[in-house]
């Protein structure tokens, strides 16, 4: 069964920064990729960040790109989200996704953690 639980989500001021976990099990990591999504209040859930745990290489959202950084720590089975210069646009509940590598679209996902930025 898979388990995504997210963490490290609160409040900070615009400029400031947060570091978001993602501890994940009942996942063979080698065949799936992993990534961040966030829904703002009356938005749609949007794209941030993903992973491949294999190799490792990501993509982001042009919003967040230079701001964001994602990485994942395989000992620890975890995923994370590094959030620098954070603006009140990046207020969000955010959302730990995975899915195998052979399938289009996200299909395991976090409860989700909140993240408010005020300016």
């Amino acid at each position: 069964q898979v388990q995504l639980v997210e963490s490290g989500g609160g409040l900070v001021q615009a400029g400031g920064s947060l570091r978001l976990s993602c501890a994940a099990s009942g996942l063979t990591f080698s065949s799936y990729a992993m990534g961040w999504f966030r829904q703002a209040p009356g938005k749609e859930r949007e794209f941030v960040a993903r992973i491949t745990w294999a190799a490792g290489s990501t993509y982001y959202a042009d919003s967040v790109k230079g701001r964001f950084t994602i990485s994942r720590d395989s000992a620890k089975n975890t995923l994370y989200l590094q959030m620098n210069n954070l603006k009140p646009e990046d207020t969000a509940v955010y959302y730990c996704a995975a899915k195998r590598i052979s399938d289009y679209e996200f299909n395991y996902w976090g409860q989700g953690t909140q993240v408010t930025v005020s300016s």
